[in-house]
């Protein structure tokens, strides 16, 4: 006979606690309606109305033919129930921005009156690379909600919505729920299924043409805004603008390359309202409230109407609204009813949010913020648990920003096109900071009105966190690795889901083990400070390169072993630094800035940064005054002689390298833009190859260049102005060039000109642009002749084009046969050259003309000096 052994019984450790079973109900019902609104905002209403009936047949066959569980079964109904109810919600709000007189005035590009109300705060934007503002790049952005529109002769009565965009700056100076009425122009948007049904450009400023006083909710708030914004007034730039930004969203303030450096970081969500603002200022609010004794049902009274307060404050905008939700979701669900309520809460404002406006359903600002939600609410308490081998506020200022990131990978992998290495450190160093900056910040403006010097007080007090998370932004977003390129389409979404499920698999595992956390902690920072490298580049024997800077310029001409000449900086530190560091540049000793708009000089930092520059070339006019002043500071504070040269002037740099420049000879006044005219001009000579460099210059200065050198030819031409269609076309025919590169990003301004890459075609000039190609080099090939290698880092994800046929990488690493392309030799009627395996390979080039201005100058060498950090 056998016995049974008593059951051991099972004993549960004291520091565990039982798994919460999650609360689903409410999800199925929000997805559905999610869904639905998104297809009701998005497609035509034919196209909504098939997929909904195709989405009931499958639910109904479900139902039939499957064997569910009660629970599943009504999870279904509810889904397909609520996906109709989203569809026809979505489909009735954007029925009338699609349809109707604004857009059918918009397509014709026609003159209207319009009257309308302020829907939004207008903002400013355009602010200078130094930091300083620059009036005439500066524009103003709103938003007009448009009940009566006048134009070819008829008045129709319509309610919705229309952008407006205004270079006069005074239209920055309305408030929400102001009545105008003003003339301009209506242009019809880049999508036919925005959120606003057309562009608005007013002739005029609103002087003497607002028609009302703003809402009554403006008036009461703006006294606050506006004592905030004085009581920052003397404070630092950075903390300046922060600091609106985080309290009440105004970004107002906030310059354009503080905002670029927070997008890198990944720290945008705090350049604006969010739900942790909203979430700090919830807790700060019920923790005075419990101080004071406040009890029972009086505290959660106390914690709704701090949030109105809040909202109002911060302009009941959607995405005000938003935060808002998503900041009372997180506090409910993670510090009062734990994740099983949490999670119903969040599906509830889910369905309450897209119910009041369907249009964020198609916001991808809502998505990270409910999925950011959704993992803090889910992940953290588990990932807190795995790292009890650290203090638990350590524990949970690494657990909220690892859940929020990897729970936000695919859609932002998928938005932007990159990978970013210092969002998750970037987060952990920024967000104690965000708590105490938001705080004063409140408390700044709450007292504003009626004791500024005390307002002023706390401004400082919320400047120090403040200038602490600008810091933390501009350190990341300079790092060479700071964001890695992604594969853009469907695949690179599908990446990225894989890459969330994976982490979301993994995190736990390496959270447990510290020595495996720290290490995985060291390869991140390797990997930020120091830029991975792209497969092939630099390539061997490299002479001139083309940076991918995105819409600017920033060339690079070889000078020796790790010493190259630069030419423009492009528009941004990080990608400029990003394309010297893959080069190994860490001597210039030459910088040449054209002319001083900001994408040619906006990058100055990044070419300084651990590199010794000996002597910095500049045009003769300083215009924009203040771009230029902030250039000349820049240098001057890190001790870099400034010299503008004259045309005629004959430099050496090194044994390899000299620069002859050409112009500008004089200024001239004509319709054209001076600054762009008085670029400099300088014809290079790099070990044998002529590289014609041209700025901006536009078609006058080209014909005084022409006449000036009339036996005037290059080997590679440096395109003027992005390939702009300003262009005087025997520049582009008569100089008998074999390679034309052409510096050009994403940009609303045609660069590059088709009729311009037409002509230089014709012409039989290669053709490279680094939109297209990446970063391009050209290079000495083996025997002795001209080549140009392309696929070099990029600023961002390569477009889906194909070149001379061929299906080309669509980002920079590890894609395809490599980066490289391969041409067909580049026709030249001067030699005949034969094709080598990836690089277009013309003929050996000519020698270079010498001696046309005399011997050349020599140019003094950077001393041999530890390189500034």
């Amino acid at each position: 006979m056998t016995t049974t052994p008593p059951a051991t019984p099972t004993t549960t450790p004291p520091d565990a606690a039982p798994a919460e079973p999650l609360d689903l109900r409410l999800v199925p019902a929000a997805l559905g309606l999610w869904i639905g609104a998104l297809a009701g905002v998005l497609v035509p209403l034919r196209d909504g109305l098939a997929g909904c009936a195709v989405v009931l047949l499958v639910a109904a066959a479900v139902l039939v033919r499957a064997r569910l569980a009660p629970p599943a079964r009504r999870a279904v109904v509810a889904a397909s129930l609520c996906l109709l109810a989203g569809f026809a919600v979505g489909a009735a709000r954007a029925a009338p921005v699609w349809t109707g007189p604004v857009t059918a005035l918009a397509a014709a590009g026609a003159h209207v009156e319009v009257d309308g109300t302020i829907e939004r705060d207008p903002v400013l934007r355009g602010s200078g690379p130094m930091g300083e503002e620059a009036a005439a790049t500066q524009y103003v952005v709103g938003r007009i909600r448009v009940d009566q529109v006048t134009g070819r002769g008829d008045t129709h009565r319509v309610d919705v919505p229309v952008l407006l965009v205004s270079g006069d700056r005074e239209w920055a100076d309305l408030l929400p729920g102001q009545r105008i009425r003003v003339e301009g122009r209506l242009e019809s948007t880049d999508h036919p299924r925005d959120d606003v049904a057309a562009v608005f450009r007013p002739y005029t400023g609103p002087d003497e043409r607002a028609t009302g006083p703003p809402s009554a909710a403006s008036r009461a708030t703006e006294p606050f805004r506006a004592g905030l914004r004085e009581a920052v007034d003397g404070v630092p730039p950075d903390p300046r603008g922060l600091v609106p930004g985080l309290v009440i969203g105004d970004e107002s303030l906030l310059s354009d390359d503080l905002r670029d450096a927070m997008t890198v970081a990944g720290l945008t969500h705090l350049t604006a309202v969010s739900g942790t603002n909203v979430a700090i200022v919830l807790v700060v609010a019920l923790g005075l409230a419990r101080w004071l004794r406040v009890r029972g049902y009086a505290l959660p009274v106390v914690g709704v109407l701090c949030v109105l307060a809040f909202v109002l404050l911060a302009r009941p905008e959607p995405s005000v609204l938003r935060a808002a939700a998503m900041g009372l979701v997180a506090v409910v669900g993670l510090a009062l009813a734990g994740r099983r309520r949490g999670l119903p809460a969040l599906a509830a404002a889910v369905v309450v949010l897209v119910l009041v406006d369907p249009w964020l359903a198609r916001s991808a600002g809502f998505a990270l913020s409910v999925l950011a939600t959704a993992g803090i609410l889910l992940l953290v308490p588990a990932w807190t648990r795995s790292l009890t081998w650290l203090p638990r506020p350590l524990a949970l200022a690494v657990a909220v920003p690892l859940a929020a990131q990897v729970a936000c990978t695919p859609i932002v992998l998928g938005l932007s096109g990159q990978l970013s290495l210092a969002a998750l450190p970037a987060n952990m160093l920024a967000t104690p900071a965000v708590a105490p900056a938001t705080v004063f910040g409140a408390a700044a403006a709450v007292v504003s009105p009626v004791a500024a010097p005390v307002a002023t007080a706390f401004a400082w007090l919320a400047a120090l966190p403040a200038w602490w998370i600008a810091a933390v932004a501009r350190w990341f977003a300079g790092q060479p690795g700071a964001v890695l390129p992604w594969p853009p389409g469907a695949g690179g979404v599908v990446v990225a889901v894989v890459l969330a499920v994976l982490a979301l698999l993994a995190v736990p595992l390496v959270l447990r083990r510290p020595v495996v956390t720290v290490a995985a902690g060291t390869v991140l920072v390797i990997g930020l400070l120091k830029a991975v490298p792209t497969p092939g580049w630099p390539p061997p024997g490299w002479l001139v390169v083309a940076c991918d800077v995105g819409q600017g310029d920033a060339l690079v001409l070889r000078a020796g072993e790790r010493s190259a000449v630069v030419v423009d900086t492009g528009p941004e530190p990080r990608l400029v630094r990003r394309c010297l560091d893959g080069l190994g540049v860490r001597q210039v000793p030459l910088l040449v800035l054209t002319h001083f708009h900001a994408d040619h000089v906006g990058g100055l930092a990044g070419v300084l940064a651990g590199r010794e520059v000996g002597r910095v070339l500049v045009s003769p006019l300083d215009d924009p005054p203040a771009v230029a002043d902030g250039v000349r500071r820049r240098l001057a504070a890190d001790g870099v002689p400034v010299t503008v040269p004259r045309a005629g002037d004959l430099l050496r740099v090194g044994e390899r390298l000299t620069l002859d420049v050409l112009g500008p000879v004089r200024l001239t006044e004509t319709d054209e833009s001076e600054s762009n005219n008085a670029s400099l001009v300088i014809e290079a000579g790099v070990d044998g190859v002529s590289v014609l460099l041209t700025g901006d210059i536009e078609p006058s200065a080209q014909r005084a260049l022409l006449r000036a050198e009339p036996g005037l030819d290059t080997d590679v031409l440096k395109v003027a102005h992005h390939g702009s269609p300003h262009q005087e076309a025997e520049l582009l025919t008569a100089l008998d060039a074999r390679v034309a590169l052409i510096s050009v990003g994403e940009n609303g301004y045609g660069h590059p000109s088709p009729r311009v890459l037409d002509a230089l075609r014709a012409g039989g000039v290669r053709v490279y642009r680094t939109d297209e190609h990446g970063s391009v080099a050209v290079v000495r090939t083996g025997d002795g002749g001209l080549g140009v290698t392309t696929g070099g880092p990029r600023s961002g994800p390569a477009p889906r084009r194909s070149v001379n046929g061929r299906r080309r990488c669509r980002w920079d690493v590890s894609c395809c046969d490599a980066t490289w392309l391969r041409y067909p030799p580049i026709p030249s009627s001067r030699s005949p050259s034969s094709s080598v395996p990836r690089r277009c390979s013309p003929s050996v080039p000519r020698a270079p003309s010498s001696g046309r201005r005399g011997p050349p100058t020599p140019t003094p060498t950077c001393p041999r000096s530890p390189a500034p950090s």
